[in-house]
């Protein structure tokens, strides 16, 4: 009774992956332009999650950091306080921003066992993406995004923002991982394991892949 009675005085925002409009599953073979591939890890970081309403208001979520993971459904649904107002967009990060990089080893989500965390000089990994594909000349056909950094030029946090036209207090945000790879030849880019020029290009990417429904 208490949890149906949080679902009711909760908003909730259910994360939706895909893959060309599919549901989104691991090592899951889909086709991109170029080729075929799997992925079989899918991890990123949701943080600053803050709420705007028609009358002006914000509401900002104190401690905003989600670590989402296609391999545990429970991080896909989010729960924040119910507002009377008129939600007019929401506004969100992808990855953790410099002050909490440098803060040194922090617990829940921002834990370095999760496998999320470089070191103090890089900082934490925005987003995770692993897999394999045919083009990929690497070791089993491999390819390992791991896209972060918190230092200029190379700063990879990407900051989306989405107007809400229907109020509803079930926010789908959908995650269509298919653009990610639309113009990306696996054949020539297939390992980014630090910040660099290439890791900002695709962190510009993952600015494009969330859309809400």
């Amino acid at each position: 009774m208490a949890s149906a009675q949080f679902e009711k005085d909760s908003l909730v925002m259910q994360l939706n992956l895909r893959f060309k409009n599919q549901p989104f599953e691991l090592n899951k073979s889909y086709i991109s332009p170029n080729d075929t591939l799997e992925i079989s890890v899918m991890k990123f970081y949701l943080s600053g999650i803050e709420f705007h309403y028609t009358d002006g208001s914000i509401l900002k979520e104190k401690n905003s950091f989600h670590l989402i993971d296609a391999s545990d459904l429970e991080t896909l649904k989010l729960k924040f306080p119910k507002s009377k107002q008129t939600i007019s967009k929401i506004r969100f990060n992808i990855g953790i921003d410099s002050t909490q990089s440098t803060s040194g080893a922090l617990s829940g989500d921002l834990d370095p066992t999760k496998g999320m965390y470089w070191a103090w000089h890089s900082g934490y990994i925005n987003m995770k993406i692993e897999g394999k594909s045919k083009r990929c000349v690497t070791r089993k056909n491999q390819f390992h995004f791991h896209l972060g950094g918190y230092m200029q030029p190379y700063y990879a946090l990407r900051t989306v923002e989405i107007p809400i036209k229907n109020e509803d207090y079930n926010l789908q945000l959908v995650m269509d991982l298919a653009s990610f790879f639309e113009t990306l030849d696996l054949k020539e880019v297939n390992t980014i394991m630090s910040p660099s020029k290439t890791t900002m290009d695709l962190a510009d990417k993952t600015a494009q892949l969330f859309r809400i429904e």
